[in-house]
């Protein structure tokens, strides 16, 4: 059967090009082989239904265990109406999902449920159960967010917790392992008995597992995927170099990569018909994916306009270059990491990966566009030289002369605060179609931002920074050098805000060495 790379549902190895997913199985097995309740809590299209796939295949082939499947997704309101419609739809939920697979022990699970009432009879039905199976029973549930948060769900759960620690004693044997799949750890819930109750108890799912399997794909796991694809389709690559590149830009991120992959594969090669991946088809890829609309960025998105103490955060991280000591107990950082956002890198927090961030810088300039109207100054063409090099120098006078000009008109408190942003949103149009810019934070008492340019195969560093005064200055004009020395580049940039009334509007060119750094204030 032939493959294509898949970004919607569940990833099955006989139709889709895949990551290798050995490291991942191997540890969430060992869980299940210690008789673990769990939960993959994850955010949205990072293999989760995957994983639970393939578990379920992998336990059906065994001679010890017994695998259901089933998923929350879709089964309504009313399933939780009270003890005995919740038991039954469980039930129901389970002869449903192992009925073609297993049709006795189906038959067993339906003519149980005419039985139950309330929860205590449902346990009582999954002792027997369990005993008639003769297996180990493992319940994978899907889709478990809708529900997380309705008391009567949270009293399923403290049932099968009062299962699991029972069940060492006779009569109260329950289900093996318990795996529950979905964006949030239901582990840290609090069960309320009744809605008028302002006492909260322990989470019914505090007998879980802290599930620390890393789900993200690192190079070597991207590579056999692309090694698949290049033997199937005739296809060369420099597959350990484009399985980095993708990794740089995606940090693993499931649906970032295969997307990435599916581009390449269905737009570029079919077009152009590629017999060769290069590189260079990766940057083509992630420029085009940043101008695409698809539900993973809605979902980004749509979090940030949700929440605005959260997006003034991922705003400061970002666009101020501020650096945040990474707390999971934070409420509002959890709640980021929660839904892919930021990621713990050395303790600091950071944007989950660079697609992200350009995605969410791209959002921001775009609503600073609106606010600011650089017409007239920005315009592409006066910008391009015969080479199609980009004159930078002429941008930054050009932007110096749209602030000198301008800034008396605007709003002073905006234009200190959005600085940074009013450049960027001035810098997008020009090198529109063309290229793209990404951003680099580097640790400095000056809250540096280096922007890294590429057009038409040429790069350039363009760096912001606050003005600190000229002790702070000289040292930031070494440590540019030093960079733009590891960037393998001879010329660099220097953006520098002052944030004063008076304002010297000046320019000047410096030599570091063997560079040449431009530099001019606003």
């Amino acid at each position: 059967m032939k493959k294509r790379f898949n970004i919607t549902g569940v990833c099955i190895p006989d139709r889709h090009y895949m990551m290798d997913t050995s490291k991942k199985m191997k540890a969430v097995l060992e869980m299940i082989e210690f008789g673990e309740y769990f939960t993959i809590n994850r955010p949205r299209q990072y293999g989760k239904t995957t994983m639970l796939f393939l578990l379920e295949e992998y336990l059906g082939k065994t001679k010890d265990y017994l695998a259901i499947k089933t998923s929350f997704e879709a089964i309504g309101d009313l399933a939780f109406e009270n003890e005995q419609t919740l038991s039954r739809t469980f039930l129901g939920l389970l002869h449903d999902a192992i009925v073609w697979e297993n049709p006795v022990f189906a038959k067993s699970i339906q003519d149980k449920i005419a039985e139950i009432h309330h929860l205590t009879d449902l346990s009582k039905v999954i002792s027997q159960l369990v005993r008639e199976s003769q297996k180990k029973v493992v319940v994978l549930i899907d889709e478990v967010d809708a529900s997380s948060n309705d008391p009567m769900f949270l009293k399923l759960l403290a049932m099968l917790r009062n299962k699991y620690l029972n069940r060492s004693r006779r009569g109260q044997e329950t289900f093996h392992s318990v795996i529950l799949a979905g964006v949030h750890d239901i582990k840290t819930l609090k069960l309320r008995l009744r809605p008028d109750d302002q006492r909260q108890y322990n989470s019914p799912w505090n007998i879980a597992a802290d599930f620390e399997v890393v789900m993200r794909f690192h190079p070597p796991e991207i590579a056999p995927m692309l090694e698949e694809y290049g033997q199937a389709e005739g296809v060369a690559m420099d597959v350990p170099a484009i399985a980095e590149r993708l990794y740089y830009y995606t940090s693993g991120y499931p649906f970032l990569v295969s997307k990435l992959c599916k581009i390449i594969a269905e737009k570029f090669v079919p077009v152009k018909e590629m017999r060769t991946w290069t590189l260079e088809e990766v940057e083509n890829a992630v420029n085009l994916l940043l101008r695409e609309t698809n539900t993973n960025f809605d979902s980004l998105i749509k979090n940030l306009e949700n929440n605005e103490e959260l997006y003034d955060l991922v705003y400061r991280v970002i666009i101020e270059g501020e650096e945040i000591i990474y707390n999971p107990d934070n409420p509002l950082i959890h709640h980021g990491v929660l839904y892919g956002i930021f990621k713990n890198d050395s303790s600091l927090l950071k944007v989950h990966n660079r697609a992200y961030e350009q995605r969410i810088y791209n959002y921001m300039t775009s609503k600073t566009e609106l606010k600011v109207r650089t017409n007239g100054y920005n315009f592409q063409n006066q910008f391009i030289l015969k080479d199609r090099r980009l004159d930078v120098k002429k941008i930054l006078l050009k932007f110096q002369q749209f602030m000198q000009e301008q800034y008396s008109e605007k709003d002073t408190s905006f234009l200190e605060r959005h600085g940074r942003l009013v450049f960027l949103s001035f810098l997008k149009p020009i090198i529109n179609g063309g290229g793209h810019d990404f951003k680099e934070v580097q640790a400095s008492e000056e809250k540096r931002l280096d922007i890294v340019v590429t057009f038409f195969r040429h790069k350039y560093i363009i760096e912001l920074k606050r003005w600190y005064g000229d002790a702070a200055h000289q040292k930031g004009i070494r440590q540019l050098g030093d960079y733009l020395d590891r960037q393998h580049q001879q010329k660099g940039y220097l953006l520098i805000f002052e944030h004063k009334t008076k304002k010297t509007w000046r320019k000047e060119e410096v030599r570091q060495g063997d560079k040449d750094i431009f530099a001019v204030w606003v």
